[in-house]
Parts: C-alpha cells; sequence; structure tokens
C-alpha cells in the first residue's frame, strides 16, 4: 500500500469514529462567543465580517483564519450543529492524515508511522479539539503547522539538490506557518521544531561534527519564522491582556511555577491513563508539596534519560522536546484563565510522546523477532482502548448540562463548572436549580461576576426585581465594563419604572459594545413600556440588523407590530418580512413561532392563514399536554375565525 493511499485510509477511518459527534449540540462554553451569539459571524462571509475578524481582538484573541472559517460554516450550516462540527471532523481526519506522511517522511518506517497517527486520531485527550466547536482554532491551526513541517522536511531534503525547489519548499513552509498563526498564536514555537528536525533525523548539525557556524547559518535561515513568531506574540498579548490575562496578585509567580511542573506531569498521566477528563480543572489554591516533588522527578528522569541517548536513541530526546517545548506558549507561565490545564493543549505536542512510543517499540520488535507479533497486539489493545474512551468522552459533549455534570462529578471545586451548569438549567427553562447552581458559583468564587448577573436575571424574571437589584450592581462592581451586567441593571430598573436610568444603562451597553443587540432592544422595550411606540420602532429595527438570526428577539418585534394595541407609527408589512426571517431562523414549527405568524397574517386580513398556523400550533401544544399554552391558543383561535385581530398591550399597567 502506498503512504498516500494509507493516509486515505486512515482519514477515513478517523472519519467513522468521530461521526457521533454529529449528533452533539453547541454548548455554553466559548461557542456563544464564537457562533451562536455572534452576529457577525453568524452572517457569513461578507467584507464587513472580513475586516471584523482581522482589525479587531474578540474572544481576547486575534486569529482572524479562525473567525472566517466559523462565518464560512455559518453560510453553509447557518446554526445547525452538525455541520460545524462535520468540519471540525473532517480537519481532524486531515490532520490524521498529514501526522502519517509526515512520520513516515521523516522516520522512512510505515508501521511506526501508522501507530503514531491512530494515537493522534483515536487518544481521548484529544476529543476537546475535535468535539468542541470553538476549538476550531485548534484543528485548523494544526492542519497549517503540519503542511508546514511537511514542506521543512522537504526543504530539508532538497537543500543540497536544486535551489528553486528548495525556496519553494521555503516559501511553502513560511506560508503555511504564518496560516497556522493566524489561526491560532500557539505555534510561536513551530521554528524550534525546525530545528529539532534538523538534528534529528534531517541531520542538518550531526552531534559527531557538530560545528557552531553551521548551527548560525541554520539559525540564520529561520530569521523569518521568528520574526512572524514575534509578531504573533506582540499581538497575541495585546489582545488577552486586557481580559483573559491573570495578574500576579491574582495568580503568584511561584504558583504558576509549582503548576508548571505539576502540568507536565498531569499531561504525561492523562497520555498513559486518559480517566477522569473535564472540560475545565480549575487552578488550585496551593499543590502539596509531595504532588510538586514527584512531578519533578518524573520530568528530570525523563529529560536525562532522553539525553544519556542522545547519540544511540536520538529521538527520544527530539519527541520530549516537542512536546515540552509547544506545550511553553499555554503552560502556564502567562496565566490566561482560570484552568490549570486543558487537553485541547496536548492535541499538537502529543505527538513528540507518541514518536518515542512507536519508534521505541519498533525498536524493541526489531531487537526482538519474537516480540513483534505480541507488539502488534498491545498496540491493537491500546488503540482500541483510545478509541472506545474516545467515543465515551464524546458522549460528554452531547449538551452544556452533561458536559458540565460530567466535570463536576470529577473535579473538586469547580466554580466554572457550576456557571455553566447554571447557564444550561437556566436555557432549559428551569430557574430554581440554576439559582442553586449559581449560589454554589459565588460560595466558590465571589468574584464572578456572571453568577450575579444570572441571579438578577431569574429573580427579576420571577417578579422580584427589588431583591434582584442588589445582585445587578454587584455584577457591575465586579466587571463595571460589561455591556451584559449594564442591560440586566436596566431591565431591573425598568422593572421598578424608573426608565430614564434604565435607559441610561442601556445607552453605557451600546458605548460598551456597539454590536451587542440586548442593548438597542432593551431600549424599545423601555419606550413601550412608556408609550413611546413611534420612538420604539428604530431600536428593535436597529437590534436585529446587529442580530439576525435572535429568534427572541424576532418574535417579540414581530408579535409588538402584530399584536399591541394601536402602536404608533404601525408598519404591518416590516411584521410580514420578519415572518419570513423567523421561519428561516426557527427551521422548524414551535408553538411560539406558529402563534406568531398566525397573529402577523390575522393583522394583515389573511385570516385563512392564521386559522391553519393557529391549528397547527394548538396541536403541539395539546400533544405535549401544556393546559395553559392552549387555552391562550384556542383563545387567539377563536379570535382569527371571526376575522378578528389579537390584541395585547406592552405598555406598563
Amino acid at each position: 500500500m502506498t503512504r498516500t493511499r494509507a493516509a486515505l485510509l486512515l482519514a477515513v477511518i478517523t472519519l467513522l469514529a468521530y461521526l457521533p459527534v454529529l449528533q452533539n449540540g453547541f454548548v455554553n462554553y466559548d461557542d456563544p462567543d464564537y457562533v451562536t451569539e455572534n452576529p457577525v459571524v453568524q452572517n457569513g462571509l461578507t467584507f464587513a465580517g472580513i475586516r471584523w475578524a482581522f482589525t479587531g481582538w474578540h474572544a481576547s484573541n486575534w486569529h482572524p483564519l479562525t473567525w472566517l472559517s466559523h462565518m464560512a460554516d455559518c453560510g453553509l450550516f447557518r446554526l445547525n450543529p452538525a455541520g460545524h462540527h462535520f468540519v471540525n471532523v473532517l480537519f481532524h481526519s486531515a490532520n490524521t492524515a498529514l501526522v502519517f506522511l509526515l512520520i513516515a517522511r521523516l522516520t522512512q518506517k510505515i508501521w511506526p508511522s501508522v501507530l503514531v497517527a491512530l494515537l493522534f486520531a483515536w487518544h481521548p485527550l484529544h476529543v476537546e479539539s475535535v468535539a468542541w466547536v470553538a476549538e476550531r482554532k485548534d484543528v485548523l491551526s494544526t492542519f497549517f503547522a503540519l503542511l508546514a513541517l511537511l514542506s521543512y522536511a522537504k526543504l530539508g531534503e532538497t537543500a543540497a539538490d536544486q535551489k528553486a525547489r528548495s525556496g519553494r519548499c521555503f516559501g511553502l513552509c513560511l506560508l503555511f506557518f504564518a496560516l497556522s498563526l493566524l489561526a491560532k498564536p500557539m505555534f510561536v514555537t513551530l521554528p524550534f521544531i525546525f530545528l529539532l528536525l534538523d538534528f534529528w533525523p534531517l541531520n542538518r548539525f550531526p552531534l559527531s561534527a557538530f560545528r557552531l557556524p553551521l548551527f548560525g547559518r541554520l539559525l540564520l535561515e529561520k530569521i523569518p519564522f521568528f520574526g512572524l513568531a514575534a509578531v504573533s506574540c506582540a499581538v497575541t498579548f495585546f489582545a488577552q491582556r486586557q481580559e483573559a490575562v491573570a495578574t500576579l496578585q491574582k495568580v503568584p509567580l511561584d504558583l504558576r511555577l509549582e503548576n508548571v511542573v505539576v502540568s507536565y506531569a498531569d499531561y504525561l498521566a492523562g497520555t498513559f491513563c486518559p480517566l477522569n477528563l473535564a472540560v475545565f480543572y480549575p487552578l488550585p489554591k496551593h499543590i502539596p508539596l509531595t504532588v510538586l516533588i514527584l512531578s519533578a522527578a518524573i520530568l528530570i528522569a525523563i529529560s536525562v534519560l532522553a539525553v544519556r541517548g542522545i547519540r544511540s536513541r536520538p529521538y527520544i530526546l527530539m519527541g520530549w522536546l516537542w512536546f515540552l517545548g509547544t506545550l511553553v506558549p499555554v503552560i502556564g507561565l502567562v496565566q490566561v484563565g482560570d484552568q490549570a490545564l486543558a487537553d485541547r493543549y496536548t492535541y499538537f505536542p502529543l505527538i513528540g510522546i507518541f514518536l518515542i512510543l512507536a519508534l521505541a517499540a519498533c525498536e524493541f520488535a526489531s531487537r526482538l523477532p519474537g516480540a513483534q507479533k505480541p507488539l502488534l497486539v498491545i498496540a491493537g489493545v491500546v488503540c482500541a482502548a483510545c478509541l472506545l474512551l474516545t467515543e465515551k468522552q464524546i458522549s460528554y459533549w452531547r449538551d452544556s448540562e452533561t458536559l458540565f455534570r460530567h466535570a463536576l462529578a470529577v473535579t473538586d471545586d469547580n466554580a466554572l463548572a457550576h456557571l455553566n451548569l447554571g447557564v444550561a438549567l437556566q436555557d432549559a427553562n428551569r430557574p430554581q436549580d440554576a439559582l442553586v447552581q449559581y449560589k454554589e458559583t459565588l460560595r466558590l468564587d465571589p468574584a464572578r461576576r456572571e453568577a450575579d448577573n444570572n441571579i438578577a436575571r431569574i429573580l427579576n424574571d420571577a417578579g422580584q426585581p427589588a431583591e434582584a437589584l442588589g445582585y445587578a450592581r454587584a455584577a457591575l462592581r465586579l466587571d463595571a465594563k460589561s455591556a451584559s451586567a449594564h442591560v440586566t441593571l436596566g431591565m431591573i430598573l425598568a422593572e421598578l419604572k424608573n426608565y430614564d436610568e434604565a435607559t441610561g444603562e442601556f445607552l453605557k451597553a451600546m458605548q460598551l459594545d456597539k454590536n451587542y443587540a440586548p442593548a438597542p432592544f432593551q431600549i424599545a422595550r423601555t419606550l413601550l413600556l412608556q408609550g413611546r411606540d413611534a420612538q420604539a420602532q428604530p431600536y428593535f429595527q436597529s437590534a436585529l440588523e446587529l442580530d439576525p438570526q435572535n429568534l427572541s428577539m424576532l418574535i417579540y418585534t414581530a408579535r409588538v407590530l402584530a399584536t399591541d394595541e394601536n402602536p404608533e407609527g404601525r408598519n404591518d408589512t416590516y411584521a410580514l418580512v420578519l415572518t419570513g426571517q423567523i421561519v428561516q431562523v426557527a427551521g422548524g414549527a414551535s408553538p411560539v413561532v406558529l402563534d406568531t405568524l398566525a397573529a402577523v397574517c390575522a393583522e394583515n386580513g389573511r385570516f385563512d392563514e392564521a386559522v391553519k398556523f393557529e391549528q397547527q400550533a394548538l396541536t403541539l401544544v395539546q400533544n405535549t399536554g401544556q393546559k395553559d399554552d392552549a387555552a391562550e391558543i384556542q383563545q387567539h383561535l377563536d379570535l382569527y375565525r371571526q376575522h378578528q385581530p389579537w390584541r395585547k398591550s406592552f405598555r406598563a399597567p
């Protein structure tokens, strides 16, 4: 079998193994920032979107190629999660093929290359990078990094042959390296991997004949790569320093250094025993001395073994430094976020460990011919176990509630998991269960502004604005630059009939984030409460222009236009336009969607259509046993049969 056919077969097998991920939905951790609540991305590939991707910091990063990838997905699949997941799986399958081709080119050994590729494809630690839509940056950046490495391997082979061919390889390598940085800045360490390849297996500066001028020339040829890496580091620092980078007061330097040592050891432990994996591992407040000493001893022992075998087994040092070096940007010296470590960070670095294991097994088999079959059996069992654990890990990513309940089951004192579980329960219309999670979040981490903000919204929705006010103000004390917190406070003030103060909060939110659609939407609602209908409509339109995929805002605006008691500036034609958007965004019938469509049809004198939609809505709610909703829909249906529109007031009583 040729290398190309083997690579294609590995890609297809990996694709089939990951097909269950297509049944998973989006999750409420980062997916909202990247896709589900990002109206710029949801508009697809547009000139304005491309400019947005390249000219600002978003989600505490600068990775424009990743944004363009998500925009393309939304253009193709809209908000159907299966499509977004499928693209991640395609990239992971392609990366598996590229890993095989790279290792086969470097080592000229087929079966060790197959083993490295299978471990890369099926290891449970890599599920997070594939099953999480927001981690498109992992699979995308790795795709280009592997292409850069393949180009560099060709460059090493052709350096002594044809200058023209060598120049093309160098240009492609530089291009793919730049693209990898545009997808995720983690690959700033790739030039060091090029130097490792120069040492082994390209043998461009053999230790037996090491010469400083030769090494200097090898460094000199990589100046363009180091230059791009330096620019990427600077841009990333500016992108993350405002929000994501923790201060030394929050995470002291000694804790960071201790966590570096323990995290390296934990990544190794997870490689050989990938159990109890979670989407988030909270950074501990302190690390036991025994754990620190044991972790350091493991790292030192492996390092000594690698250095001692530098001449007889150079692949050990090369693979070990690959693992250590490529984790440096995310190991926690610059602490980004509150996590101690993350499974997704191992996506590329573990190739070094897999390479050591595969070549060591190959060497052992060559020295003991009788060991070949047992080693093949062991390799098969290991790969099968990895595949089974991967399938199990994929199932935890089914939805947000499943994901964060699992995280709480396998970690301790996980404030973020409690917070996101609360969001999932709130989205599932279980506010009391969500409150329990938010209060546990604040017990573990009183500085979690999102928990205060969400508690305030739940209490306000429950008709307790006075109780909600304290939580809303607490959220703003923790983060005065949060547009969401300003909107929450404004909603509560509007409920308390402090309309001017409420509008002021919404305007502050608009100043902080001009693309935050809830701010103009809430201004419009507040104007309605005051009976200023004509002034409200432009704000509704502004909100829907910012977020045209927001179903709840579409439905509310359409209902205002179709049912409000004689609103000023009524625009029935605009209401009809909104129904088209509602059908497109909803992607399927639901009682509230059908009820809204019926109201708009009735407002425009199309009572036969209104009756048809309302009958469909009534059937749906009757099938689900929602008696209160059924009674309300029956009232609307009776009105439409009498050729009367449904009327409702959106003004304050």
